[in-house]
């Protein structure tokens, strides 16, 4: 049986972000094949994590910088240990590597953290995307080198996949396309969906600490809200998310029917209750967890290219409409919300998505076979990936004396 350690950037929150929920479906995958978890996060605990040992999970807390993981590592003895975003990497995994050489590392990117951060960087000083802009950013550099030290990186667009192997010439065999891993939508699924008739008003959802979808919250009360709401006097925006700050409460504006509600203690029900989703996304990378859970209670929704980033085959429609344009944007959502035709069509369409593109069982078991394989031939597969071990033999050191430095300072401390 393996025994496969999850070293967390934070603990699990899936009622708060798509990294929390993609990260529950990596641990049910994990158990479903009678795996022995270790969740361990150097992060403190937060108020809507996930009880993980209710599944059947370890959790341990670990110390950055400190040689009592080293001591944690022997004593637990995984043979797999998954780092949670590159920065866990950064800082536990030339540990591992020293105590544990023959442990399969896998990173875990959530989504390409250099893609999103140059994406922001742009948008915010008005310039047009390039790659170039991406390859200069110190934060990229990290990034690909943590995915070459490791065995296997988990990418969850095939559009960051098509990045990583044409602008940076990662080889395919350290790189493994998996996105979420969803139950198929059936017809006992639509039976619990509430009717066109009986939905109202429109959602948007998302963490307020990411930032992606800060911006598209004062997208939406800026400029977009008011262009659907001189249509539809009537209607309200309910905005969900977890950590909303002042600013964002001070939005709220009963008589404009823009509605800050905070978290969701379940956004599926929400989300089901709701007529149309909004996320006029700007900016980010990955795919987003907000469309992909509209589609999941029969919610059709309105985002941007940005938005529906790996989450389209060349021959399928979105769950409503794409439009980047603003005035397109809100047309697009009147016409959505006051269509029934329009609205059936566009459920169908994020059916048709999720049974297609998320269906968890025809990814989970390739994507365990692949980690099988690999173990079998984990020398050879090492062997293969030459700038890696030599990123390992160079950034080992660097890493680790700076992390022996900061021990020692906080031992005189």
């Amino acid at each position: 049986m393996n025994k496969i350690l999850i070293i967390g950037s934070v603990w699990p929150e899936p009622n708060s972000s798509a990294a929390g929920i993609r990260m529950l479906q990596l641990i049910q995958l994990f158990l479903s094949h009678k795996w022995n978890i270790t969740f361990a996060s150097a992060a403190s605990a937060s108020e809507h994590m996930h009880n993980i040992e209710s599944l059947g999970v370890k959790k341990a807390t670990i110390l950055i910088n400190d040689k009592s993981f080293d001591d944690f590592l022997l004593s637990l003895q995984p043979n797999i240990v998954l780092f949670d975003r590159f920065m866990t990497e950064e800082q536990f995994g030339w540990r591992v590597s020293k105590q544990l050489p023959e442990a399969l590392k896998i990173l875990n990117t959530e989504d390409l953290h250099s893609l999103r951060k140059s994406r922001q960087e742009l948008f915010k000083n008005k310039k047009a995307f390039n790659f170039l802009d991406v390859k200069k950013n110190d934060i990229t550099k990290r990034e690909i080198a943590s995915i070459y030290r490791c065995d296997q990186s988990l990418i969850i667009s095939d559009t960051e996949i098509d990045i990583l192997k044409t602008e940076f010439n990662i080889p395919q065999n350290i790189l493994y396309y998996l996105p979420f891993l969803l139950d198929p939508i059936n017809i006992e699924s639509k039976k619990n969906w509430p009717s066109y008739e009986d939905r109202n008003h429109f959602i948007t959802i998302g963490n307020f600490r990411h930032e992606p979808n800060w911006n598209s919250v004062l997208y939406l009360k800026e400029t977009i809200w008011p262009l659907i709401k001189k249509k539809l006097p009537t209607a309200e925006l309910h905005i969900y998310g977890a950590y909303p700050p002042p600013k964002a409460t001070q939005l709220h504006n009963e008589q404009q029917g823009f509605l800050i509600k905070g978290w969701a203690k379940d956004s599926k029900e929400v989300m089901k209750d709701a007529k149309v989703c909004l996320a006029p996304l700007r900016f980010g990378a990955g795919i987003k967890g907000k469309l992909a859970e509209a589609m999941l209670c029969g919610t059709p929704s309105i985002t941007t290219q940005i938005g529906s980033e790996g989450m389209l085959n060349d021959d399928t429609d979105w769950n409503g409409f794409i439009k980047d344009n603003p005035e397109e944007f809100a047309k697009a959502a009147v016409t959505l919300y006051n269509n029934k035709n329009i609205w059936h069509q566009a459920q169908q369409n994020g059916i048709e998505i999720i049974n297609t593109r998320f269906h968890k069982e025809k990814l989970g078991t390739p994507f365990i076979k692949s980690i099988k394989n690999i173990q079998k031939n984990l020398e050879n597969h090492r062997a293969s990936n030459f700038i890696g071990s030599m990123l390992q033999y160079h950034t080992i050191r660097s890493t680790e004396f700076m992390s022996r430095w900061i021990e020692e300072k906080n031992k005189n401390n």
